[in-house]
């Protein structure tokens, strides 16, 4: 079998259109090879992916073997005819390039898809690996070998938790961001994550003060030379480079004495802190987590209040789409629209003295088809702006106007307040006792009841609150069995549950 044509392109099985077959194909080979099988025949390829043989497997195996993931050598083994020996059978393996590419693409998702955790054992290890070197480290001659494998250990647990730590805050965002998802879940879920944060919060306090405390000791004990000691014996594996040996001995020391000076550095930064502004990481990584308990909170106390139907906004528009749709006609969809979004014409658009005039005598309620046109200039429609010649108009006296404003907001006041003192009650009644309730106190006796049921808890049959405005406070409780009431109003009859009701205008002056 020649070898391939083309250049290597070992990751282009990833955006071929079939990629996902030839991703389970390179995972069947590296599955074989860790079990110590280099040759894989196409046949136990397909038993490897428990699939049928087929054109595709073939076809998948050549592709990867002209992108160079996978070599083909004859498979001569079972050859019994000239037929046989004819006959394309191959004995496939991974390249190098290949194996290259899979360990990379195995690593990249691995590290996406990684999760992290708040590793509590790592620290306790960090401080006995510490403690050693500081024994260690009073000794007049250390031990080499062992100096260098408890720097090698320290390094491996030191950097497994800075890694998993990193990750784990990463990951929490988005798990706090899952509270779209299954209420119940979620909580629980939470419940227990806010327990993990603390005892790794706890063990952080206890652990760093320690590990901060024995890195200190160990600086004053002359740590520099603890880690030149590790550096000599890495260096002593270094190949020679050139004639002078000694040289490149030297040179091997240095570089590793300086490798093994920055990871001390990592480690000193990590759990000592330089100030106010340069705290710690344990320090910067306890207080996201001590904030990324406030924000699991926050979420969960979100998750309530909208299992409780309140300040959800989402749940009060899907409320209002499920009126639109059961409204019984047309004209209940519009008057639900205007009790809704109350919206009324487009009166900040600038017209005319004469359209003005033209409008006193049209309703609010005229469609527009049937209203006044606005007449506007032939150069503002086809230019977009229009400049009036002349002198400019002479600024209008609305004092007039200002007056009547002033009038028709002390009328609505003293209308609100007639409507008020129309709603209090002198105790506890009965829903079924209100008298008839004329438009503008039935709107503001709607306004109180949703805000009394709007605060009343699930299974709660009493509640107590005041109006946003804190003119006045409404108490409703549930009549057991008090079976439908009706309320009568000059617009109509509303109806629903008994309940005991007492408002109080806490406006009123007292007699």
């Amino acid at each position: 079998m020649t070898s391939p044509s083309q250049e290597h392109q070992p990751f282009a099985h990833l955006s071929a259109p079939n990629a996902a077959l030839y991703r389970e194909v390179l995972r069947a080979f590296a599955r074989a090879k860790e079990r110590f099988i280099v040759h894989l025949r196409p046949e136990d390829v397909a038993a490897e992916l428990r699939r049928d043989n087929d054109d595709a497997l073939s076809q998948a195996l050549d592709k990867l073997r002209e992108w160079g993931n996978l070599r083909a050598d004859a498979d001569t083994g079972r050859v019994t005819s000239v037929e046989d020996f004819h006959r394309k059978r191959f004995l496939f393996q991974l390249t190098p390039a290949g194996q290259a590419a899979e360990q990379a693409i195995a690593f990249y998702e691995e590290a996406i898809g990684q999760r992290g955790a708040l590793q509590s054992v790592a620290l306790g290890d960090i401080a006995e690996h510490l403690q050693s070197l500081a024994v260690l480290a009073r000794d007049a001659d250390p031990d080499p070998a062992r100096v260098h494998l408890l720097l090698l250990s320290l390094t491996e647990r030191f950097s497994s938790l800075a890694d998993n730590a990193q990750a784990f805050m990463a990951s929490l965002r988005r798990a706090i961001d899952f509270s779209d998802g299954d209420v119940e879940g979620f909580v629980a879920y939470k419940e227990r994550l806010i327990e993990y944060i603390n005892r790794f919060i706890a063990d952080l306090a206890n652990s760093g003060a320690r590990i901060a405390r024995l890195l200190s000791e160990l600086e004053g004990c002359g740590h520099e030379g603890l880690l030149r000691l590790a550096a000599r014996r890495e260096a002593a594996d270094a190949v020679p480079d050139g004639e002078d040996a000694a040289e490149a001995y030297g040179r091997a020391e240095r570089r590793a004495f300086e490798s093994w000076l920055n990871r001390w550095r990592g480690l000193r930064d990590w759990f000592i802190s330089a100030g106010v502004e340069r705290p710690s990481q344990a320090r910067l990584l306890r207080q996201a987590a001590i904030t990324a308990i406030k924000q699991l909170i926050d979420a969960v106390g979100l998750l309530n209040e909208r299992r409780s139907g309140r300040s959800d906004r989402s749940a009060d528009f899907r409320a209002l789409a499920r009126w639109f749709a059961e409204a019984p006609d047309e004209e209940a969809t519009h008057r639900l629209w205007r009790a809704a979004f109350g919206l009324a014409s487009a009166r900040h658009l600038t017209v005319t003295a004469a359209t003005l005039e033209e409008w006193r005598e049209v309703t609010a309620g005229t469609s527009w088809q049937e209203a006044p046109p606005i007449k506007i200039s032939p150069q503002l429609r086809r230019t977009g702006s229009y400049e009036r010649r002349g002198k400019p108009n002479r600024v209008a006296d609305r004092s007039q106007a200002r007056r009547l404003l002033l009038e028709q907001a002390e009328r609505e006041a003293a209308e609100t307040a007639a409507a008020r003192a129309a709603l209090r009650t002198e105790g506890p009644m009965l829903l079924s006792e209100l008298d008839v309730l004329d438009p503008r106190a039935f709107r503001l006796f709607l306004g109180l009841l949703g805000d009394a049921l709007a605060a009343r808890r699930p299974g709660e049959t009493e509640v107590k609150t005041v109006t946003a405005d804190g003119s006045m406070e409404v108490r409703l409780a549930l009549v057991p069995d008090g079976g439908e009431v009706e309320i009568r109003t000059e617009d109509g009859v509303l109806t629903g549950p008994e309940h005991v009701v007492e408002i109080v205008d806490l406006m009123a002056v007292a007699p």
